[in-house]
């Protein structure tokens, strides 16, 4: 029996006067603690409408009662499996809840047999995307199966592979249809559009989209149309259609954007049928290009909706005596939004102007219509026209910011607070590509979105997870949201859902983005502190180690390399190097074929070579071998792989021992390609690499034989780079400071054979231009200034004058100080500057 709540009658006077009363049983306790299962039925039933399908169907492991409560009709009549992994195991579990279902929605061609398993044979409405695979014969099951069908929408994937065949199976199926619409047919022929008008004479909804071919004179028999759409569709015979459609005595609305459709053909429209009351046209070039007829208001009392008519004016024109938001519903479910054409790749003329007059508003009031699935096709709608570039997370400035102006980002975050995975997902997407925009990007953290994503990101569903943990990667470029992140608990749930999702298939998206945002929080010290502390270390190198997704190595390879960033603040680059396997699988991604990979895997070992311990153990693991032939396949790739090849090299030749050992696996040959290139910070990190080489004689010679002197020497006297032109000049000084003499005369290089060298003529070269280097720094009337007065600023302004700024991050070490206080004993005048040069730098 029910427990429901007791009405008792009161008196007041004569008047009788009704109030609840609730089981005192159902008071809190002493520890303030309520009896949920004590309470009324109606009221438990009431908030698990409020869970998620998920949720729903986990009730029946608490008690018989609430498993009884969880399966009321009343909470399956609409069931969205688009974010749910949908296979007939589920399906099963989920049949002795959908003897009632009327509404469903799912996603992929492969969710169809788990539909059918379903058993649900009261359903009223289907809705599917992602179908591109879709046959004749699923949909003609899937038909066949649900004889109540009212309602039938698949795309807006383009569904090549159904046929009219299909198409008349449908009409022979499902007799009280209402609403058709398929995407991307090859084509519609006469046979099934009259199929259509013979067994559905409900049918008052038609739409195909994006068709090659679609029978204009049948379309004309179907007297009971009242919605049309040929959006997108080519090879429209219009002479035709003007002449069969206006004879559709019920045709209220009329779709035919982005077709060749001319305003002639329109006027005739207007003209000829009496009950149209709106056509739309949006993008449809004909019509877009003719001033005259767009200027031409006359339009026989029908509302044209196109991207140069006020569009917000017109729908309210349509529903005068409706409230706005039924307004809005109404056109939006008819239209059923740009973005659901799946065509909002190509940026058509005049969409800019469109979006900043009456796009943005348009969506934001969709946005607050009482209807959820209008809310979600609104947000993927924000979500899609803002961003003009996906590969490279390019957005237009303007389109974001006239969301945030007219106070899109509020509205957002309060449809991400719901409970439907369908609107947390569009939404926290909509958030996460607004983000890349740092204005936009404030507004979010202001409204308190960063909290918003932190709660999504834990969410069961992958979907939801993915664009939440994108939100907080796009939110946590720069500075200025890490430590709000940070403390809105985002480390622990960043590393806790990659755990979560490597041990379940199909979570690359959420690996992806969760090492993306770590990757970014962990440039900041205090952030890496809290990542490397909540586990990340360890979560990242499971990453690289074990997951063969470029995209999800490139990210966890760049967040190692953040981690490892920070050598002189805390113990982080010790801790990614003695994790186990960590070296090893960085060394391997450098052989990746993903160039993101490898710059980015090449970019931690770097970063990592700058402690002692990891510098031997990258060694001992084949990392000199990795990184040479790295180096040596990356000539035509980016910029910024090959500056973190040479860049690896260069932390690797630290140690003599690894300096030789580079240049006896050929490492010099590719370092001085790399020195030739054009990129200030290419040939600035490969002249640091050979100026450690240089030191050794062995490798001098080597870098003699390969060329290596004139480009060292172009370096030293033409780079911007002050940097470059320094350690250039310190090469050049170890490899003439006459050692090198020692082993040139012996004969040679055992590697690569004797090659015929100019020595005395190198060194000539090679000393000109360290001297022209060096007086580059000097002042002779400040020095002679400085002397006769010997006051400690005059000295003081001379040697800051003399220092580059940027060699304080050099870290030499003692043995380096060890060569340059030598060199100050070399007989050459020019050399001893430079050793004196180079230590005023230190």
């Amino acid at each position: 029996m029910s427990r429901r709540v007791r009405r008792r009658v009161l008196t007041r006077g004569k008047e009788k006067l009704d109030y609840s009363e609730i089981d005192e049983s159902l008071s809190l306790d002493d520890r303030g603690v309520l009896d949920w299962t004590r309470l009324p039925d109606d009221t438990v039933i009431q908030l698990f409408s409020c869970l998620n399908y998920r949720d729903r169907a986990s009730l029946s492991s608490t008690c018989r009662t609430w498993r009884t409560l969880g399966k009321s009709p009343c909470l399956w009549q609409a069931l969205d499996l688009r974010f749910h992994k949908c296979d007939p195991a589920s399906a099963s579990s989920l049949v002795s809840r959908c003897e009632n279902l009327h509404k469903l929605r799912f996603r992929g061609p492969d969710s169809v047999d788990a539909i059918i398993n379903l058993q649900a044979k009261n359903l009223r409405e289907i809705s599917g995307d992602s179908c591109r695979k879709m046959t004749d014969a699923t949909l003609s099951v899937l038909a066949a199966r649900h004889e109540s069908l009212e309602c039938l929408m698949i795309g807006p994937d383009f569904c090549e592979r159904i046929s009219s065949d299909a198409l008349k199976a449908v009409a022979i199926c499902c007799p009280k249809l209402r609403k058709l619409r398929l995407s991307g047919m090859h084509e519609v022929d006469a046979d099934a559009i009259n199929a259509l008008a013979k067994h559905c004479p409900k049918l008052t909804d038609i739409g195909f989209i994006d068709c090659r071919k679609v029978d204009e004179t049948a379309l004309g028999n179907v007297a009971s149309v009242r919605f049309l759409s040929v959006a997108g569709t080519t090879h429209m015979k219009w002479h035709l259609i003007s002449q069969h459609w206006s004879k559709l005595r019920d045709l209220v609305a009329l779709d035919v954007s982005r077709t060749d459709i001319t305003p002639t053909i329109i006027s005739r429209f207007f003209s000829s049928s009496i009950s149209l009351k709106v056509l739309c046209a949006l993008n449809c070039p004909l019509l877009d290009t003719d001033p005259t007829y767009l200027s031409n208001k006359n339009h026989k009392g029908k509302v044209l909706l196109a991207f140069t008519t006020d569009i917000l004016k017109g729908v309210s024109a349509l529903f005068a005596d409706t409230p706005m938001t039924s307004k809005t519903n109404c056109f939006l479910d008819w239209r059923n939004t740009k973005v659901k054409d799946g065509r909002t790749d190509e940026q058509p003329p005049g969409l800019d102007s469109f979006w900043l007059n009456q796009g943005t508003s348009l969506l934001l009031t969709f946005m607050q219509s009482p209807q959820e699935e209008v809310q979600e096709r609104a947000a993927t709608a924000l979500a899609t026209f803002v961003v003009i570039d996906d590969e490279n997370a390019c957005i237009d400035t303007g389109r974001a910011e006239a969301v945030m102006r007219d106070g899109g980002i509020r509205l957002l975050l309060d449809i991400a607070r719901s409970w439907r995975d369908g609107l947390q997902s569009e939404a926290a997407k909509a958030i996460a590509n607004l983000s890349v925009n740092a204005n936009v990007a404030k507004a979010v953290a202001d409204e308190g979105g960063i909290n918003v994503l932190v709660n999504l990101v834990s969410s069961v569903n992958r979907m939801v997870a993915e664009e939440a943990a994108g939100g907080l990667w796009n939110l946590s470029v720069g500075d200025d949201h890490k430590g709000t992140i940070a403390e809105a608990g985002a480390v622990k749930a960043l590393v806790d859902i990659i755990y979560k999702w490597s041990r379940s298939g199909g979570g690359d998206g959420v690996l992806e983005r969760a090492a993306g945002a770590l990757a970014n929080l962990a440039a900041d010290d205090g952030c890496s502190r809290e990542v490397a502390s909540a586990g990340g270390v360890q979560a990242l190198v499971m990453l690289a180690r074990t997951y063969k997704v470029e995209g999800v190595q490139e990210q966890a390879a760049r967040a190692l390399a953040n981690l490892a960033a920070h050598g002189d603040s805390n113990t982080n680059n010790a801790a990614v190097g003695q994790e186990a396997g960590a070296l090893e699988a960085l060394l391997q991604l450098t052989r990746s074929t993903h160039d993101g990979v490898r710059q980015e895997a090449a970019g931690a070992l770097w970063n990592l070579s700058f402690d002692d311990r990891n510098r031997e153990a990258i060694a001992a693991a084949g990392g000199v071998e990795a990184l040479v032939s790295l180096a040596q396949s990356c000539s035509g790739s980016s910029h910024g792989l090959q500056e973190r090849a040479a860049g690896a090299l260069w932390g690797l030749s630290v140690s003599e021992t690894n300096s030789i050992a580079i240049g006896q696996e050929g490492g010099v040959a590719p370092l001085i390609a790399l020195a030739r290139s054009d990129a200030e910070d290419v040939h600035e990190t490969a002249a640091g690499a050979l100026w450690n080489l240089a030191f050794n004689p062995g490798n001098a010679l080597r870098i003699v034989e390969e060329g290596g002197v004139p480009d060292l020497v172009h370096l030293c006297s033409s780079s911007v780079s002050k940097m470059a032109r320094f350690m250039s000049a310190l090469a050049l000084a170890y490899m003439f400071d006459g050692r090198l003499d020692e082993i040139a005369v012996v004969g040679t290089s055992t590697e690569s054979g004797s090659k015929s060298v100019n020595l005395d003529g190198f060194r000539r070269m090679a000393m000109k231009h360290i001297e022209a280097f060096l007086l580059t720094f000097s002042d002779p009337q400040a020095f002679a200034a400085a002397a006769a007065s010997s006051a400690p600023t005059a000295l003081t302004q001379i040697t800051e004058a003399a220092r580059i700024q940027e060699a304080g991050h050099l870290r030499c070490s003692g043995a380096e100080i060890g060569r340059f206080v030598l060199m100050l004993r070399n007989p050459s005048p020019i050399l001893k500057g430079c050793a004196a040069f180079a230590l005023l730098q230190i």
